[in-house]
């Protein structure tokens, strides 16, 4: 595991020119690597032994990233990805209301305001798409309405229905069988 000891460490190995080529084209030996260097870290995070990051803009975006997006890549296809989803809109959520995204390159807003596009909640939806829509973020911003109406439609994500084991209506796997299908 990487000892790491601070936020700026998370976010220098995220935000490095190797890894953000990885941030939506991932390959299973980075998930792995990912895993393995990382899923002690993600553990900490989970357990709220590094609550204390969320003290400064940069904390609230290092422990956003391990809830949100480290589990994605770490457990891909199985339900653990989503474990930490609500915890990480919960840092979230605290680094808006002390204004911490303000305090943020725009480049690295939008991992902090991620997890409410993750949501399968209409508010954080709409809060998803109010905040990507901000100047800087438009390539962001049509991904978050595209998510937003994906929820407004079904009330989920159909894509997330196998591994979460839930079953899919018959409008959710038309859906999923067609060209239009977000598969995550």
């Amino acid at each position: 595991m990487q000892n790491v000891s601070a936020p700026g460490e998370i976010l220098d190995f995220w935000f490095s020119p190797e890894v953000s080529k990885r941030w939506f084209d991932s390959t299973p030996e980075f998930d792995q690597g990912l895993r393995q260097d990382y899923e002690d870290l993600w553990q900490r995070a989970r357990r709220g032994e590094l609550d204390h990051w969320r003290q400064s803009a940069d904390g609230c975006l290092a422990l956003v990233i391990v809830l949100d997006q480290f589990p994605l890549n770490m457990f891909r296809g199985r339900a653990r990805g989503f474990a930490t989803e609500a915890q990480s809109r919960e840092v979230a959520r605290g680094a808006l209301a002390r204004g911490f995204d303000r305090e943020l390159p725009v480049e690295r807003q939008a991992f902090l305001y991620m997890p409410f596009m993750h949501s399968e909640d209409s508010a954080d939806q709409e809060l998803s798409v109010e905040l990507f829509a901000q100047p800087g973020l438009e390539k962001s911003y049509r991904f978050a309405k595209h998510h937003r109406d994906i929820v407004a439609r079904f009330g989920r994500f159909p894509h997330r229905n196998t591994v979460l084991g839930r079953e899919s209506t018959a409008e959710e796997i038309e859906y999923l069988n067609s060209k239009q299908a977000f598969t995550g």
